[in-house]
């Protein structure tokens, strides 16, 4: 397209437009296997721009591809006309009415904040995806979602109450429930909204119509069915067909895919919040059919849910560091659990109806155990169960489990004769298939492995796809149950309902969209199913070296290449976890994990540079990344972005030379260390209106920060002098004095001395760089040379078995973490991290080995808050912070719910990210801070976290082992 055209577009547009690279390669791709180069990326900020945008389509025949979050699995999010994304604007929350419990909301709002939002009126919107803490309601209205509470709750279409919508002429229809009256009335309008009441009412008054409807469609029975247009649902009305229901548009437009009209807010029905008392069982079976067998059964139970796992996707949990702790109730290698849940206001009626499932459970005898959850472990199951589609992209290598054939639904009654004519289908394709999801439903989300790189398994991809389809028609099933068409499926909706009923939808689709500017090739007229893939088939894959080792996922392309699109890091700081704490502040696509994955594979794949990561579009989407690592524990995936970019600032520096800042930053350690030969002036210049703030200028660093002060103290000498005459009983601890304890916060590592003293230990030091300010800058020589040295200096103290711990977060798990990456002495550096410890971490086992005991500490009564660094929540577990400082008894101790601390190490000195990094403070951490009293103590074991808690909000946070020295009866 002309670029003139989108300059003019971008004048009269109140948001943005963007057309440039990177913003394009961003939304080539949603959470599918498909990639589409748009023409460009829109951010419209109210209806007038999606009128305008629906003229400037009209007039030069291009698409508009609607977009919420882009977790879309069959490829709904991606076209090569215009990305209208709504996510960034139309997110309010516009009406609540209480006494009729329905709410008027825009498309771009999320699902779990909405239900945030309504608890307090003892209200919640019911359908619920896996995607559910990002997903929209637009996406879920487009897409019909239902997820697993759609056995209690129903879909996403059995809630939806009136939209207001745009037509293709850019005029305004408001959709909601039609009396024959008011039916007549509308058709009998000169608009295109009279046209489409009109010219459907005789559509759908057509008995050879309506004849092919009822013998082609997918059995009414089956709830979740998302396949074509929902014509079969127009004909459940007083006003068409002999319901007592009221005609209403909205059944046909959820699910239409933005391909009929565009959305501007959406009215709907809300239920009561479920029963407070909850109770699972996880009934685990020795093979497929024996869990498949149970469904029929146990389903009569009026359950809240009926969820599957599968021995694949168990598997994929094993190796996922946030997923280990939610296996807790995995017992032995089942081929499948079943999790069953209900749901009471008593305690009585829980038991009851617990005592009633399990006995059905117990007399069809098939599961070999059935623990019963309760609480927050029913929460860890779903998690675990949740966590599934993203678990799936942990597959090293090419081969994937590919969504294809994983929304099929079926009736009840036909789920295990499915099943196994279908795993009876994947035997000859030689296929070990993924079963999971909602068998309460009658779906399983179904996917083969395969590698769409290949020629051969794109055959394959089509083959299965299309057999399945067949299966699923011999069934009378819906091959979209609640995923939809998109691309991978709109191919085969003739086969599924008849060329008859899909000459009909055809007919529709011109009628509402005469120009097809509505998100064009899906549905009908749709584009082929294997072609537009991610990856080119048959290429030569690009040769990428680097320095640091990324051989645990075949190199640093596919370690990009793990992230499957399913925006887990989309999640906003309104939910728990701290994953891309930028993403939070600015709500841009490229400052997720998502974001900097998918631009590194993009231009390390086509990059024609010598050097591939020479690429200005790189630097950009790395730019505001924090390094926090939340990517590295939150993403399914495990898609590490701060390894990701650690590399990406070596290879392009070394092609574009090291900044001035870069390296004052880099050998921070260095210049901290002079300082602190004439501390005394060198905190007079930090200090200084005019020295420190000529220094800040010339270096960058922006002038509302405040220096650090230097020190020069001998730790070894303050050991010396308080380590009592007779020897230490409690055993020996190596003491880490990281450079940032060394010559920053000495007064942490002095208290850290006195109580590992006081408490009985032998305490050894040992001093080194641990190379976070190298890594983080990506200065990876330096860094991979100091790994060495310390590796070399560490071995007499890893020959024995002593626990080294250490006092700053990045400091200490970087021997745990990167370490891994930079040195080739794997067994020193397996040995290295499996004997480095947070001392938090090291104090909370000996209390639970009975080492450490409360009567050693003060009895006063006192309030702690926690902060703990972004690297111990990835890397290491918050609970460890919380007990050590509930030693002391009559603490009341709470761990503050926040993300990233924002400041993260040099990020936030940085001139140009001060403000990104303020903004990520304001959004928990520091409003928690100020309404807590003065007395209250703040904990917080970074460095990097204290000063910007200081900066922030004037107070003065502690380091977890400082208020344990405090307390300390000595």
């Amino acid at each position: 397209m002309d670029k003139s055209l989108l300059k003019n577009l971008s004048k009269e547009l109140q948001g943005e437009v963007l057309a440039d690279d990177l913003s394009k390669a961003l939304y080539a791709t949603d959470a599918s296997v498909y990639r589409k180069t748009p023409t460009a990326v829109t951010y419209p900020k109210n209806k007038e721009d999606i009128k305008i945008l629906v003229a400037f389509a009209n007039k030069n025949g291009v698409g508009l591809i609607p977009r919420t979050a882009g977790t879309s699995l069959a490829g709904q999010c991606v076209g090569d006309g215009i990305v209208v994304d709504v996510s960034k604007h139309f997110t309010e929350i516009l009406e609540l009415d209480e006494k009729r419990k329905q709410v008027k909301v825009q498309p771009g709002v999320v699902r779990d904040e909405l239900n945030q939002h309504l608890k307090p009126f003892g209200l919640f919107f019911g359908p619920n995806t896996s995607t559910s803490n990002r997903c929209m309601i637009g996406g879920m209205v487009g897409n019909n979602s239902s997820g697993t509470t759609s056995i209690q709750y129903g879909v996403t279409r059995d809630k939806v109450v009136a939209m207001n919508c745009i037509l293709s002429d850019g005029s305004e229809a408001y959709f909601c429930d039609l009396d024959k009256e008011a039916f007549q009335s509308k058709k009998s309008q000169n608009s295109l909204e009279g046209k489409i009441y009109s010219t459907l009412e005789k559509e759908l008054s057509n008995e050879e119509n309506i004849k092919n409807i009822e013998e082609e469609f997918p059995k009414a029975s089956i709830h979740r069915r998302n396949t074509g247009y929902a014509v079969d649902e127009l004909l459940k009305n007083k006003v068409i067909g002999d319901s007592d229901n009221d005609f209403n548009l909205c059944e046909l437009l959820s699910g239409s895919e933005g391909t009929l009209a565009f959305t501007t807010e959406i009215t709907l029905q809300l239920d009561d919040l479920p029963p407070p008392l909850s109770a699972m069982v996880a009934t685990h079976y020795k093979t497929l059919e024996d869990c498949l067998s149970d469904v029929a059964p146990v389903m009569k139970h009026s359950l809240h849910t009926c969820e599957m796992m599968d021995k694949v996707i168990l598997d994929c949990t094993k190796n996922n560091r946030a997923q280990l702790a939610n296996r807790f109730f995995v017992d032995g290698d089942p081929a499948g659990i079943l999790m069953l849940e209900v749901k009471a206001h008593t305690e009585e009626e829980l038991e009851k109806q617990l005592t009633e499932l399990l006995n059905t459970i117990k007399t069809s005898g098939l599961s070999y155990a059935n623990p019963v959850l309760k609480g927050n472990d029913i929460n860890k199951a779903i998690e675990l169960r949740k966590a599934g589609l993203g678990l799936l992209g942990n597959m090293v290598g090419d081969r994937k489990a590919v969504a294809c054939i994983e929304d099929t639904a079926v009736a009840l009654e036909d789920l295990k004769d499915f099943i196994l004519e279908f795993s009876q289908i994947m035997k000859g394709y030689d296929q070990e298939a993924v079963y999971y999801a909602h068998a309460g439903a009658g779906e399983l989300h179904l996917r083969p492995i395969l590698n769409l790189k290949k020629s051969s398994d794109v055959a394959l991809f089509r083959a299965i796809t299309t057999d399945v389809a067949k299966l699923t028609k011999k069934y009378k099933g819906s091959f979209s149950g609640e995923h939809g068409d998109g691309i991978v499926r709109a191919e085969f909706i003739p086969l599924m309902i008849g060329e008859a009923n899909y000459e009909l939808l055809k007919r529709v689709k011109t009628l509402f969209d005469p120009n097809n500017i509505f998100n064009p090739g899906k549905i009908v007229d749709a584009f082929p199913m294997d072609e537009s893939l991610r990856y080119e088939v048959d290429r030569e894959e690009p040769e990428v070296k680097t320095l640091m080792d990324f051989s645990d996922s075949e190199g640093i392309l596919k370690a990009a290449e793990k992230c499957n699109g399913s925006g887990d890091c989309r999640k906003s700081h309104n939910m728990s976890g701290g994953m891309c704490p930028s993403y939070h502040a600015t709500k841009n696509e490229k400052d997720t994990t998502r974001g900097r994955a998918n631009a590194l594979r993009e231009f390390l794949t086509n990059s024609e540079k010598p050097n591939r990561f020479d690429q200005k579009e790189l630097k950009e989407v790395f730019d505001l990344c924090l390094s926090c690592k939340a990517c590295a524990s939150e993403c399914p995936s495990n898609v590490d972005v701060a390894a990701l970019k650690a590399e990406f600032l070596y290879q392009f520096q070394e092609s574009n030379g090291y900044s001035l800042r870069s390296k004052l930053f880099a050998y921070n350690t260095k210049f901290n260390k002079l300082g602190s030969q004439v501390s005394g002036l060198t905190n007079a210049v930090y200090k200084s209106k005019v020295l420190g703030g000529w220094l800040k200028s010339a270096s960058g660093i922006a002038k509302e920060r405040s220096f650090p002060k230097v020190h020069k103290f001998d730790f070894g000498k303050h050991l010396k002098a308080i380590q009592p005459k007779s020897k230490a009983s409690a055993g020996r601890v190596v003491l880490y004095i990281d450079e940032f304890t060394q010559y920053l916060d000495i007064e942490v590592g002095k208290d850290a001395i006195e109580l590992l003293n006081i408490l009985g230990y032998d305490v050894q030091l040992f001093y080194a760089e641990s190379g976070r300010t190298f890594i983080s800058k990506g200065y990876l020589k330096q860094a991979k040379k100091l790994v060495a040295e310390n590796i070399f200096k560490l071995e007499g103290i890893l020959e024995q078995d002593i626990p080294i711990v250490g006092l700053e977060p990045s400091a200490i798990l970087s021997f745990r973490d990167e370490y891994k990456r930079l040195s080739s002495n794997t067994e020193k550096v397996d040995q290295l991290a499996s004997k480095s410890l947070l001392i938090e971490e090291f104090l909370a086992s000996e209390i639970e080995k009975g080492h450490i005991g409360s009567e050693s500490f003060t009895q006063e009564e006192k309030e702690v808050k926690i902060h703990n660094h972004c690297h111990q929540k990835a890397l290491s577990n918050q609970k460890v912070t919380f007990d050590i400082l509930n030693l002391p008894k009559n603490y009341k101790v709470t761990i503050i719910p926040s993300g990233c601390c924002g400041m993260a190490g040099s990020f936030g000195y940085e001139k140009e990210h001060y403000s990104t990094s303020m903004q990520v403070g304001e959004l928990k951490l520091f409003p928690t801070v100020r309404k807590s009293s003065t007395d209250t103590i703040i904990s917080a074991n970074g460095t990097s976290c204290r000063h910007q808690i200081k900066d922030g909000t004037d107070r003065n946070a502690q380091h977890p082992v400082s208020i344990l020295r405090q307390a300390l009866i000595v």
